[in-house]
């Protein structure tokens, strides 16, 4: 191993730079940093780059789910099958609007939902309204199979997209295959904004509600009444809505990201790429879900351990922090969360599948503007420690 570098290599970083900078400087300096003519110009051009006829920007990805679900007609006794195998959000947005989550354990092969196991679900679901498949680490999950599923059974599909953008599936992009796609630009996201995201359909019908309930249920754009002379002062409220909206001085960062987002993927997929040509050689471990086939997002790259490796995951957890090198674990599957195997009864053995890939994962730093040292640093400690 070479010589050991005591400079930390976080897990996650954004890349900004001064394109960013300025494009903020300029929304300070134009008199007007909420919602605008800035954030209207970003949901025009993302809606062009996914081929999207409708985006709204919101201030999370989570505000776009409950968007989504709210504008799909979810509310009290309905019910919403997801992945267990996903960040808090995904399911507490059901909790909110006051249906019940039903998990799906994930697929053996990968962290994203099982299809077969889908099918069986759906057809013992009473008032399913919606599938949420989660698109884990930016691999894109089997959406033919379950578009179709969740469409025979009358559900609305909503892509949770978080992880997955840009990726295509069968040359659409992931996140325009269901009827709803949510996509995130937190701060360690494929694009940032540092809070904030982004909600696309092809239903004028869905696109209207979201654009209602994105602020106060308000029947039309105000923004423009405080700085157009023609803007009127009137409005009025058409239902009790949210207040999601994405201010301008975010949209200005967006908008330059977005521009680099293809770039972006390219430096992700060479680490991927460095990182299973190192790995795919040591004992004990399994590469992340996908193939060279298949497009990835590349959002997270988990390497799996399995009980044969050197060290188990903690152990290596422990000694690449010592290392210098951050980690993290992706995922802890809800219904091993308190709140959700105390209000549905979820026992840890429900879904197995995703408890064993929860055992096993550990989470490497994989963010564009990581230099070819710290990738080489990263696989020679990794080499050294399980070798």
């Amino acid at each position: 191993m070479s010589e050991i570098n005591n400079d930390f290599i976080p897990f996650a970083k954004p890349l900004i730079s001064e394109e960013e900078e300025q494009a903020v400087l300029r929304i300070m300096r134009s008199g007007w940093l909420t919602t605008g003519s800035e954030t209207l110009a970003f949901e025009k051009e993302f809606s062009s780059f996914v081929s999207a006829p409708f985006a709204f920007a919101v201030n999370s990805a989570t505000s776009g789910l409950h968007l989504a679900l709210e504008a799909a007609g979810v509310g009290q006794g309905d019910t919403v099958i997801t992945s267990p195998y996903t960040f808090a959000s995904t399911a507490a947005v059901v909790h909110h609007l006051g249906a019940k989550v039903v998990f799906c354990d994930t697929e053996v092969e990968s962290f994203n939902i099982d299809p077969q196991k889908l099918a069986e679900i759906l057809k013992t679901t009473k008032h399913c309204k919606a599938v949420i498949p989660v698109h884990v680490g930016g691999l894109p999950c089997k959406m033919n199979e379950i578009v179709s599923l969740a469409h025979q059974y009358g559900c609305t599909v909503i892509e949770d997209a978080a992880h997955a953008f840009p990726v295509t599936y069968n040359g659409k992009y992931i996140g325009t295959i269901g009827d709803i796609g949510v996509y995130s630009f937190y701060a360690t996201k494929t694009i940032t904004t540092g809070e904030g995201g982004m909600v696309v359909t092809a239903s004028e019908k869905i696109a209207k509600r979201i654009k209602t309930m994105r602020l106060h249920g308000i029947d039309r754009d105000v923004w423009n009444r405080y700085t157009s002379k023609g803007a009127t002062w009137y409005y009025e409220v058409l239902d009790a809505g949210f207040k999601y909206n994405l201010p301008d001085i975010l949209s200005a960062i967006g908008r330059v990201q977005l521009k680099k987002a293809n770039d972006f993927k390219t430096q992700r997929t060479a680490i991927a790429e460095a990182y299973n040509s190192a790995f795919s050689a040591i004992k004990g471990c399994l590469l992340p879900p996908g193939n060279s086939a298949e497009d990835h997002a590349w959002h997270l790259y988990s390497l799996r351990i399995l009980h044969e490796a050197k060290l188990s995951r903690d152990e290596l957890i422990e000694a690449l922090t010592n290392a210098g090198i951050g980690t993290s674990v992706h995922f802890i599957p809800l219904h091993l969360m308190p709140f959700y195997a105390k209000t549905y009864h979820y026992k840890p053995d429900d879904f197995p599948n995703a408890v064993k890939h929860f055992n096993s994962v550990v989470s490497l730093p994989i963010w564009h503007g990581m230099n070819n040292n710290q990738v080489h640093r990263i696989i020679e400690t990794i080499q050294t420690l399980l070798q």
